[in-house]
């Protein structure tokens, strides 16, 4: 197997000086493959991911893109170097129109707006139809596909998801891991760490568990359904909490 794309090593990070939430997590993503963070509630899901992008100081260990350290790297940094990042909650602008939310997603390359709608559009339909209504109007749902949507407009080759499917019915949940699927089909290499741990590892390449802000298991994504462990401690409540 090639090098991998993306590396976040031996991660340490908190929110309140001297604890830390992070002891020592790590991952790697490989080009083309979608990466998945399952655990339990509080294991430091969302924080690996926030510190991974630049949004949470990380106090010790790297990471990297392509071997370039991008370790407390600020967020826009990133988007230049090529990572997406749709965040849980507050992830579209609800005064603007969904054209005006993809025009965001260009902040950085206004020009290319034009030549990347057409690849959003095509894979949420949605948006093209709704161009002109106001975001706040819009199911979570739609809202959660604008935002993955304007994640794309900059054509990152890494996409990281914090929990996409969280707060979504059964019907939008089924259409957000399909998007999942497309979007990884179309050349972006996925991280994500989400709540519907057995929806997840479904479509994963490979998984990690994380467990009180540790590493507690990996492997592929069906391994780890069929693990036994796996299956006793996590599987069992994971498809219904954080």
């Amino acid at each position: 197997m090639s090098d991998p794309l993306l590396v976040a090593q031996d991660v340490y990070a908190g929110y309140v000086p001297g604890v830390d939430i992070l002891r020592g997590c790590g991952l790697d993503l490989h080009s083309g493959e979608i990466v998945g963070v399952i655990g339990p509630n509080g294991a430091g899901k969302s924080t690996f991911i926030k510190a991974v992008f630049g949004l949470l100081r990380v106090r010790d260990g790297s990471v990297r893109l392509r071997g370039e350290d991008l370790t407390n790297k600020p967020a826009h940094t990133l988007v230049s170097r090529g990572i997406g990042y749709v965040p849980q909650r507050d992830n579209v602008f609800g005064p603007l129109s969904v054209e005006e939310n993809l025009r965001m997603g260009t902040y950085l390359r206004p020009k290319a707006f034009d030549d990347r709608v057409a690849y959003v559009e095509e894979l949420f339909p949605v948006l093209g139809r709704r161009r002109s209504q106001k975001a706040s109007s819009m199911s979570g749902g739609e809202r959660q596909m604008l935002a993955m949507g304007r994640a794309l407009m900059m054509g990152p080759d890494v996409l990281l998801l914090d929990e996409p499917s969280a707060g979504l019915s059964p019907r939008y949940q089924d259409e957000v891991f399909a998007r999942i699927r497309q979007i990884n089909e179309t050349g972006v290499s996925i991280l994500m760490v989400e709540q519907n741990a057995r929806r997840c590892l479904q479509i994963c390449d490979r998984g990690y568990v994380l467990d009180q802000g540790t590493n507690a298991y990996t492997g592929t994504g069906r391994e780890l359904l069929h693990d036994p462990k796996v299956i006793e401690l996590y599987l069992g409540t994971l498809a219904r909490v954080r």
